[in-house]
């Protein structure tokens, strides 16, 4: 066995190229191996029994408390007992959340209530009760510490604001959430102070970190990463962040239109902030001057429009000091957490020269890359191994009715060989209209009412409803690949001064067998107010009969649809899974003539 070291001093081992072993020992020096670009897992670092584990709190540079001192986070360390017995420094692996002490039991009487009429004042919310902070010390979270430690990383974890023994209040999405992660990669790095306790002056050092650090983690777990990197922090070298919320306007509204994330309706900020408010110590505090002050004052559920509060919650307005390479996942079918939260950066941050690396699979919220994938990734940027991950295809997506963790790889995402296809639209209501590629005049105008009490995927199947309007291509003679997002121009009217606007791409015939989810049916969804058809910022009330025209994305998509199926839009008003629920009977009327939709296909072609 041949090994090479670079050694600072006796016994603190920096950085290490290896020939061929799982195990590599010079005396009794223990180092991580690495065997064709990835760290190999290491039997002295597999016993648990042997780890180091302790936990600390790390002053930050706020105080959101409001006690006149410095927030303190709380954070656990769990790191292999050679680094203290011989010395040796490690990468770390870093994962925050809001959830390791308890959530609260959020039943749908905590949620808001989704039955009103659109711009009005919606019902007052019953505030769930406190939760109950639960785990011990000096451990916050044993997750990641089996997956990583015997490959030879130390493994850290820390509770976000106002969360578990985390000092401060939660502010949902706001440069908090950056700058408390921030402030434990400038502790692991030697720039803040750690201590052993939350208000003592006993402090803790890094001395077993080499201080290059990456981050993972999933939803709330992996926004915490993205929030970190926003702050261009020296020594975070790299994220994996796992269907990660990048905006919460994109969360909770769509295009100025009040919509909840999928499986949580009624949902909003001060929601989640009751969710993960579990540090108790100076709740009142928090709820009145940050739930109560700022975000419920601020959410705007009358009108949906973008403003100052929902402005300083997307990351893509600090995306300028991002430094960190992304391998970032996501499932084309998360109607949670949606894929256009990670994909809108793709494009900027490549722009900024930031590695990025994106795997994408079919399902829904969450999925973590395989395995080799995120080991190569971190071996790379933490280890500075030069193993060529940033020449691998830049997209890996698994496909349709495949194994997740088998993806196929492509040169980019969108696909390189897509190009956009306009579909138009032929009269057919309350039956089925046509969607064809050539434009035919004359069709005129369609109405719907709205009824919320049919769902989006019953509305999808009926064969002759007044509830939507269904526009399907014949079908299809070869496979159609579609990548990339669809956009939607409409023109519309509505007898009211407002409407639910909803959007759906289905794949028909309808697979309507047992327990099949509608997500085989559902290509993408989008959502929008017509109110603000000019702006994000400023919705205007309708005046009815009035047309208005609107362009706006559906979700990016990566799917093969197979021959013998049609392609099918579908326009509603209420969407029962995601919208307001107003009462039924409001009339929404679309110009056909005016109305396309534009579909990203590879190749460019479909054929009937």
């Amino acid at each position: 066995m041949k090994i090479r070291l670079l050694t600072l001093t006796a016994g603190v081992i920096l950085f290490l190229c290896f020939s061929s072993a799982v195990n590599a020992q010079e005396g009794k020096i223990t180092v991580p191996v690495i065997v064709n670009g990835e760290a190999q897992k290491i039997p002295a670092f597999e016993d648990p029994e042997k780890w180091i584990k302790h936990d600390l709190w790390v002053e930050t540079e706020f105080d959101t408390d409001g006690d006149g001192k410095k927030d303190r986070m709380h954070v656990d360390v769990t790191r292999p007992e050679q680094t203290e017995s011989q010395g040796l420094k490690l990468p770390v692996i870093y994962e925050s959340s809001p959830y390791y002490a308890g959530t609260a039991s959020l039943g749908r009487q905590y949620f808001w209530d989704v039955k009103q009429e659109l711009n009005e004042e919606s019902p007052p919310r019953t505030s769930a009760p406190p939760i109950v902070r639960r785990g011990q010390r000096p451990v916050i979270s044993t997750s990641q510490i089996r997956n990583w430690l015997p490959y030879g990383f130390i493994v850290i974890h820390s509770s976000a604001p106002g969360t578990g023994l985390s000092q401060g209040c939660p502010t949902v999405g706001t440069r908090i959430e950056a700058l408390a992660p921030k402030a434990v990669i400038d502790w692991l790095n030697g720039r803040a102070r750690g201590y052993t306790s939350p208000d003592g002056t006993e402090e803790v050092k890094a001395y077993w970190a080499t201080g290059k650090v990456g981050m993972i983690g999933t939803s709330y777990n992996g926004t915490i990463p993205f929030s970190a990197a926003t702050t261009g922090v020296e020594g975070l070298e790299a994220i994996i962040p796992v269907a990660p919320n990048n905006s919460y306007y994109h969360y909770y509204r769509s295009n100025g239109l009040v919509r909840s994330p999928g499986g949580y309706l009624g949902e909003d900020a001060d929601v989640i902030y009751d969710f993960i408010h579990s540090n108790p110590d100076k709740r009142d505090y928090c709820n009145c001057n940050v739930r109560d002050k700022v975000i419920l004052e601020n959410i705007d559920r009358n009108t949906g429009d973008l403003n100052k509060f929902w402005e300083e919650r997307d990351l893509m307005n600090f995306i300028k000091p991002f430094r960190a390479a992304v391998l970032m996942a996501h499932g084309f079918n998360d109607w949670n957490v949606m894929i256009s939260h990670s994909i809108r950066f793709k494009d900027v941050l490549e722009e900024k020269g930031v590695p990025v690396q994106v795997y994408f699979h079919q399902g829904g919220h969450g999925g973590e890359p395989p395995f080799t994938m995120m080991n190569r990734w971190f071996t790379r940027y933490l280890f500075g191994v030069q193993n060529d991950v940033e020449k691998d295809p830049k997209a890996w997506i698994v496909r349709e009715n495949e194994e997740r963790l088998k993806p196929v790889s492509y040169d980019d995402y969108p696909n390189p060989a897509a190009k956009p296809v306009k579909f138009f639209l032929t009269s057919g209501a309350p039956k089925a209209g046509k969607l064809v590629m050539t434009k035919v005049t004359g069709q005129g105008k369609e109405t719907i009412t709205d009824n919320v009490s049919f769902s989006g995927s019953v509305l999808a199947q009926a064969e002759w409803t007044d509830h939507r309007l269904l526009f399907v291509t014949e079908p299809l003679s070869e496979a159609v690949h579609i990548s990339g997002t669809p956009s939607i121009t409409i023109r519309a009217s509505s007898d009211k001064a407002a409407v639910n606007l909803s959007v759906w791409m289905v794949c028909l015939p309808w697979n309507a067998r047992a327990n099949a989810p509608v997500t085989d049916n559902i290509i993408t969804r989008g959502w929008a107010d017509l109110q603000n058809h000019k702006s994000l910022k400023k919705s205007e009330p309708l005046e009815p009969g009035k047309f208005y025209e609107m362009t706006f994305d559906l979700e990016p998509d990566d799917q093969i649809i197979p021959a013998g199926k049609q392609i099918a839009l579908m326009i509603f008003s209420s969407d029962r899974e995601f919208t307001l629920w107003p009462e039924p009977g409001t009339k929404l009327t679309v110009d056909l003539d005016a109305t396309s939709i534009t579909i990203p296909v590879v190749g460019g072609a479909i054929s009937h």
